[in-house]
């Protein structure tokens, strides 16, 4: 549910600009998310959106403009700093320890000193049983599904109350992205804020408060869930959706 009472945004980016090297990726990206609501970033491959997410974190080369999480100006800071406001980031790759079952994954991450309890391991096994089934499976013998929930689940343990995902429903069977889409509509009730990479349309639609779609660096549309619908022609262009 959306707090609208509060006057300080979750995240807040401005005139945000990126490199990798000497390309230049983000051109002025402007972007507000408030608290507890999911937005949605959406555009085709290459529009900018990935290194959107990693440009909050501090993962891309140099960077400037403005990126405020709950008031805070991160632009000049580490990534470990950024984290320990109080961010998760889950990136397309998913980072599992093959090496270590599930639950080692699970209990590997610190907690993050937010005032923020991480979600204790029962409430992760409610909300993925899979994840409860295989909880002593190294991690290479998961399923991609299960990965991707185990990626998720292990920022949930670190209190982390600022959910910046990745292109999470990618290339997984539709069992699997029902029950992410039960995640996201579970967290968004807990108070959670999520900002989402999606290339799914039909997964991200149901789910958003908002949408920003990026092109070629920059936001070029920006609308709410109630305007979906006479967007559709305007996405059908940008995306191909």
């Amino acid at each position: 549910m959306v707090n609208a009472a509060s006057k300080t945004p979750a995240l807040e980016i401005r005139n945000l600009e990126a490199w990798y090297g000497e390309s230049h990726v983000l051109h002025g990206v402007d972007i507000v998310v408030q608290p507890g609501e999911v937005v949605t970033l959406l555009g085709r491959n290459g529009a900018g959106r990935t290194t959107t997410m990693r440009a909050i974190m501090g993962l891309t080369g140099a960077r400037k403009g403005s990126v405020k999480i709950n008031g805070v100006e991160t632009i000049h800071l580490p990534t470990h700093r950024i984290a320990h406001l109080g961010v998760g980031y889950c990136p397309e790759e998913r980072g599992i320890f093959s090496s270590l079952s599930c639950e080692e994954n699970l209990l590997l991450p610190p907690v993050l000193k937010t005032g923020t309890q991480g979600m204790p391991l029962d409430e992760i096994y409610a909300m993925f049983p899979n994840l409860a089934e295989r909880r002593h499976s190294q991690g290479t013998r998961l399923s991609g599904g299960e990965q991707q929930m185990l990626a998720v689940a292990r920022i949930l343990r670190t209190g982390a109350k600022l959910l910046l995902l990745d292109e999470i429903s990618e290339g997984l069977a539709p069992v699997i992205v029902q029950a992410l889409a039960r995640m996201i509509t579970m967290l968004r009730e807990r108070g959670y804020t999520v900002v989402m990479v999606e290339q799914n349309f039909r997964f991200a639609a149901p789910l958003a408060d908002r949408f920003y779609v990026m092109e070629h660096g920059r936001i070029v549309e920006r609308f709410g869930a109630a305007e979906l619908a006479e967007k559709m022609p305007v996405l059908t262009e940008l995306l191909g959706v």
